[in-house]
Parts: structure tokens; C-alpha cells; sequence
């Protein structure tokens, strides 16, 4: 006994803080919407000059912030309550984002629509971050899993 504490394996789970990522995220995803607000005034016709940026395209702001704040919360919550790593916590949290997004047009089917393609979307770029996030020691030991070992041909050493 050393008197040392375990150390974790690589695979080992580490929980993420939900309200902490979804404050992180839903505030990002604010100012994301506070840009897009402002390039809907300058583009849009209009007799409200600059505050058209609050009254008129300001709910896109809000939307923004609340997509984020929930696409982070449900990625992390339901990655801590699974304690795994893996694109379906990036499905579960576009849906709940994309569902969010729905329910803006005030329709259930375009919400359970826009679940489906972002949850979809999320899983697809979570999946393939995975694939490619893999240090090149993991790409090649996958990969000789996955191929079979060409023999090589036996030499006789003549004299």
C-alpha cells in the first residue's frame, strides 16, 4: 500500500455540471442570437430604426439562448444519469434544442420534425467526432481489428 489514491482509467467517467454547461451554452447562444437579430433589422424595411434590433427581431435572441441552454443541459444531464460518453447524449440533447425550436411555429408536428433532424444531425456529428477525435495508436488498432493480416511469406536463409 503506497498511500496513494487510485488513479482513473482513460475510460472512466467523469460527470459533467448540467446548470453550469447550460448557463456556458444558453449565454453563447445569445449573443449568436443577438448577432443574427441585429443582421434581421439591417436587412428588414422598417420605420424602427436601431431598437427594431429588441422589438422586432428580439425573439430570436431569446430562442437562440434557450436552444442552447437546453441542447447543453439534456446533453449532460442524460450523459451523467447513463455515465457514458456517446453520441446518443448528443441526440437527446439536439432533440430537446430542435423541439424547442418547433414549438416557436407553434406546431407539435414541426416541433417532433425539428426534434428528429437536429437530434439526428447532433448524433451524426457526435458520431463521427468520435471516429475522429482517436489518437493515431487507437485509428490503427481499430483498424487492425477490423482488416485481416496479409501473411507474410516465409524466407529460408541459404548458405
Amino acid at each position: 500500500m503506497s498511500g496513494l489514491p487510485p488513479q482513473p482509467s482513460e475510460d472512466a467517467f467523469e460527470p459533467k455540471p448540467a446548470l453550469r454547461n447550460a448557463a456556458t451554452i444558453g449565454l453563447q447562444a445569445g449573443i449568436v442570437g443577438a448577432f443574427v437579430s441585429a443582421v434581421q433589422n439591417a436587412l428588414g424595411s422598417h420605420s424602427r430604426g436601431a431598437a427594431g434590433f429588441l422589438t422586432r427581431s428580439g425573439g430570436t435572441i431569446g430562442t437562440f439562448a434557450a436552444m442552447g441552454a437546453a441542447f447543453a443541459f439534456t446533453e449532460s444531464a442524460v450523459a451523467n444519469q447513463r455515465e457514458t460518453k456517446d453520441a446518443l447524449n448528443g441526440i437527446a440533447g439536439g432533440c430537446a434544442a430542435g423541439f424547442l425550436a418547433g414549438l416557436r411555429t407553434r406546431s407539435i408536428p414541426v416541433a417532433l420534425g425539428s426534434c428528429a433532424v437536429i437530434g439526428a444531425a447532433m448524433g451524426t456529428f457526435d458520431y463521427a467526432g468520435e471516429i475522429a477525435g482517436r489518437s493515431k495508436e487507437e485509428k490503427e488498432e481499430k483498424r487492425k481489428k477490423f482488416f485481416k493480416t496479409v501473411p507474410q511469406p516465409v524466407h529460408h536463409a541459404s548458405e
